[in-house]
């Protein structure tokens, strides 16, 4: 029933691209666009372009990335009761924020820990061909992901960094529409980060 998803819409740059890859590119960039705005509703989207990535990203045995798309679909959940109901450690209601200087520099050791830990991972039960490279979005990306449910501005800054090295990983698996929301998302993360400036 769900073949269809696996056909090929069109051709780009000499690959085929999928219905799936199609579809959850839709998907994500509204749930981007909805970020930027702190509009609820894109933790939602994210959960259903999440489930979708894992499965292009399973098939291109882009393992680190597919099990991201699993923990983005579970905090899809989190993020979205955070942003309804979240509340600061004062008991104020959840609004943009910046981290402590302190608090930065943890955000630093911790993806600089997970990533050689993701990678060891990868490379020692996986398949992949690019167990470190596929490693360093995987990890960056989980940090981004909770600083973005708890609406810190600093967010912005990982996916800069997380989709700058994104871009040339699917590029190298020839996910050219892939490859192209990654470009988009890292233009998204100048405009987030601009707009989150704003609100504070």
């Amino acid at each position: 029933m769900t073949e269809w998803l696996f056909l090929p819409a069109f051709e780009l740059w000499g690959a085929p691209t999928s219905w799936l890859e199609v579809l959850a590119f839709m998907l994500a960039l509204a749930m981007v666009g909805c970020n930027i705005r702190e509009i609820h509703w894109g933790w939602p989207l994210a959960a259903i372009s999440s489930a979708l990535y894992f499965e292009l990203f399973w098939r291109n045995r882009l393992y680190g990335d597919a099990s991201l798309q699993i923990f983005f679909a579970v905090v899809a959940l989190w993020g979205w009761l955070q942003w309804l109901r979240g509340r600061r450690g004062d008991g104020s209601a959840l609004s943009v924020s910046r981290l402590s200087t302190r608090a930065r520099l943890q955000v630093v050791a911790l993806c600089a820990l997970l990533w050689p830990v993701t990678g060891a991972f990868l490379l020692r039960y996986t398949d992949t061909d690019v167990p470190w490279w596929d490693a360093f979005p995987t990890a960056v990306s989980v940090v981004g992901q909770v600083l973005l449910g708890r609406k810190y501005i600093e967010n912005w800054l990982l996916w800069m960094v997380v989709n700058t090295v994104s871009i040339g990983l699917f590029a190298w698996k020839g996910l050219w529409l892939t490859t192209l929301l990654y470009a988009l998302f890292l233009a998204l993360s100048v405009v987030g980060w601009r707009a989150w400036q704003r609100r504070l």
